[in-house]
């Protein structure tokens, strides 16, 4: 058995962790996860999901604030084995260095494209019809250890960040199962990453999260998309925020000015962009629920048509 402690946070984590579980090979002996923060307007303090499944299997669970000074802990644990997946914070030299097989982490792209902390979304974004998870040795260098795995799945064109969690939490759980133990038994090699064909994966900012309906008509719908469901993208209709939940390409066509909202159809809340429809499923007035289109025009939006979306506070 590999003594073995986990390092992660959100649930696209859970996968990893959950696998490492049911591996015959493996024991987990600890998890490792970021403090718990409070959330929503009541401020309700709230534990990671990787804590909360690490508790479920009662498993010890250490939440340092700063993993760079505060690490002790781990090394009393004295694992063989540390394995990582989104954790969230950069682990300093002695813990890579302290254990028999080092630390391996899961990263959800193909490296050495998408370093970094938004992989999902930033596929999306980009317009990618490809991504996946790459099995790696880390290092002090974020995202830039040697890789040992990849495993590749498809990006649908209507897939959202949220489908594609899920598409490679399952990729992540079978390129772990398909590679760790080989690593720890010396029969896989590293291969280095080309330092040429490097790109990032920047956190999304609270700019990016702004659709201005401004962009020509792929960059918006992948726009869109690639911020549905956290952090949900938004824009302004006569001066109050939208958050817009769901959209759909369509083969329409409009002469309207960017953003004009034309009308309800079959496919959503149309809105004209570049000349041509793109529809939005699902938004959220300020102040408001989520709704469907069709339940926006029957209720707070039913004087929106020739109205537009924009990525200005008219109010201010």
């Amino acid at each position: 058995m590999i003594k073995t402690v986990f390092m992660g946070t959100p649930e696209f984590a859970c996968g990893i962790l959950n696998t490492l579980l049911d591996m015959d090979e493996i024991e987990v002996i600890g998890v490792v996860s970021q403090p718990d923060k409070k959330v929503g307007r009541k401020q309700v303090l709230q534990m990671t999901p990787v804590k909360k499944l690490a508790l479920e299997h009662d498993l010890p669970v250490f939440q340092p604030e700063r993993i760079k000074t505060d690490y002790q802990t781990l090394l009393d644990w004295n694992p063989d084995l540390v394995v990582t997946c989104a954790y969230g914070q950069l682990v300093p030299k002695i813990v890579l260095e302290s254990f028999v097989y080092g630390c391996i982490n899961v990263h959800a792209s193909l490296l050495p494209k998408y370093r970094g902390g938004s992989p999902m979304h930033t596929a999306i974004l980009n317009g990618e019809t490809e991504t996946g998870v790459t099995i790696m040795r880390m290092v002090q260098r974020m995202d830039a250890g040697e890789m040992y795995h990849v495993r590749k799945v498809a990006i649908d064109p209507d897939d959202t960040t949220e489908i594609l969690h899920d598409k490679l939490m399952e990729c992540g759980a079978l390129a772990l199962r398909e590679s760790l133990v080989d690593v720890c038994a010396g029969k896989r090699k590293g291969i280095a990453q080309d330092e040429s064909k490097v790109t990032y994966a920047w956190n999304i900012t609270k700019q990016q999260e702004l659709i201005g309906f401004d962009e020509d008509y792929e960059t918006t719908v992948n726009h869109i998309r690639g911020l549905i469901s956290w952090p949900v993208g938004y824009t302004y209709l006569e001066g109050k925020k939208v958050k817009l939940h769901g959209v759909r390409r369509t083969n329409r066509y409009s002469n309207k000015e960017d953003g004009t909202i034309v009308g309800l159809s079959s496919d959503g809340l149309d809105v004209a962009l570049k000349g041509r429809i793109l529809a939005i499923t699902s938004l959220q007035m300020e102040g408001k629920g989520k709704v469907s289109a069709k339940e926006f025009m029957n209720g707070t939006g039913r004087n929106s048509v020739g109205k537009k979306f924009t990525g200005v506070n008219e109010s201010l």
